[in-house]
């Protein structure tokens, strides 16, 4: 089979297609995969570092941008559908799926305009507007949350649960790596860094300077030398390493008592496979406020506390922490009730749908 995969931009697009490229590639022998992007999104460094092969397509973002900034998107329009169905002429895939992000919106459309099997993942509980578009002209919808079924045809929706990367499926298979020494919080800005949160979180470790606690904190590329400082000009004794990005997240969530961090979808679905309670603080400006959505789905089930970021002061992100580092009884109800909500066979199950689609349309092409 060969799977073109469509989007990207940001981790929370483009990981739920490294995961069913990763199940593909494992299934069998000769199965291809093909990834569409724009240089600029985290695509273009992260895929050829794992050895995914990648095509760009000229496009930028039309929602939430100016006047000027919006003409120019909808003027690269025309050059992006043509790339896209260039990729798809050279590549020939069997089935095309988009992740969200800019490059999928023209290269799904380019591929449905050419007869090829298409698909689209929702990973958040409030589409955004081009996967809701592209609801109504794909065979196939899969969403992460049962919520978000209302807003796609009903004959096309499915919740399969959003995919993971196979690295971190062993925190779920696995028992964590405790350390009776210290307290362990994991504070994740997102793979683009988010500068309030950091900002809170670096100022109320110092709050928590004298308890044993450490602290490993994602900034971005963007956040690292400020975060950095803001570490370096407190309390000496805060034990903290600060890096842009955490390549090996398995490992980084393994050894967590805690996560701080956005809501976003695809660290919602980690979360719950790794098992871990969490300090949720979405992203303010997210479109639609879907973050906030998603962080309702862990607080309702006891998994997750739910800070919002216009309220959220270091004092009090410190005191929840700190309640929860005297609390181990309620933290481990926080995780196990987190890995009630895992769907670690979210992959293969997306993979065996998308298998299923192609056959279907093959056996139809042979009827016809």
């Amino acid at each position: 089979m060969k799977l073109l995969i469509a989007g990207g931009g940001t981790g929370g697009h483009l990981f739920p297609g490294i995961a069913v490229a990763e199940e593909l590639l494992t299934r069998k022998a000769g199965n291809e995969v093909l990834f569409v992007g724009t240089r600029r999104g985290l695509e273009a460094r992260l895929l050829p570092e794992l050895g995914y092969p990648v095509r760009f397509v000229s496009v930028t973002g039309l929602k939430g941008t100016g006047l000027g900034r919006r003409i120019g998107g909808f003027a690269r329009l025309p050059t992006a559908l043509f790339e896209s169905a260039r990729i798809l002429r050279r590549f020939r895939p069997d089935l095309a799926v988009g992740v969200g992000g800019y490059a999928s919106g023209p290269t799904i459309l380019a591929a449905r305009l050419c007869g090829i099997p298409t698909v689209v993942l929702e990973q958040n509980s409030v589409p955004g507007t081009t996967n809701r578009i592209l609801g109504r002209l794909v065979d196939a919808v899969f969403v992460a949350f049962p919520d978000s079924r209302r807003f796609f045809p009903g004959h096309k929706v499915r919740v399969l649960g959003n995919p993971i990367r196979r690295q971190l499926l062993a925190n779920f298979l696995h028992g964590n790596a405790p350390d009776n020494d210290r307290f362990n919080v994991l504070v994740l800005g997102g793979s683009q860094g988010a500068r309030g949160l950091n900002r809170i979180a670096a100022d109320a470790a110092q709050r928590l300077a004298g308890e044993p606690i450490r602290w490993v904190h994602q900034t971005g590329a963007r956040d690292l030398e400020s975060v950095q400082n803001a570490y370096a000009e407190g309390d000496p004794r805060v034990e903290v390493e600060a890096v842009p990005f955490i390549e090996d997240m398995s490992a980084a969530y393994r050894r967590a008592d805690l996560v701080v961090g956005r809501a976003g979808a695809t660290s919602i679905a980690e979360l719950t496979v790794a098992k871990k309670a969490s300090v949720l603080v979405p992203f303010p400006h997210a479109t639609d406020d879907h973050q906030t959505l998603n962080a309702r789905v862990l607080v309702d089930a006891g998994a997750a506390i739910c800070c919002p970021e216009a309220t959220l002061s270091a004092d009090g992100l410190a005191e929840t922490i700190h309640a929860l580092c005297r609390d181990p009884e309620r933290l481990g109800r926080m995780a196990r009730a987190a890995a009630s909500l895992g769907r670690p066979e979210a992959a293969r199950e997306i993979l065996d749908a998308c298998e299923g689609l192609v056959r279907r349309r093959r056996g139809l092409a042979v009827e016809g």
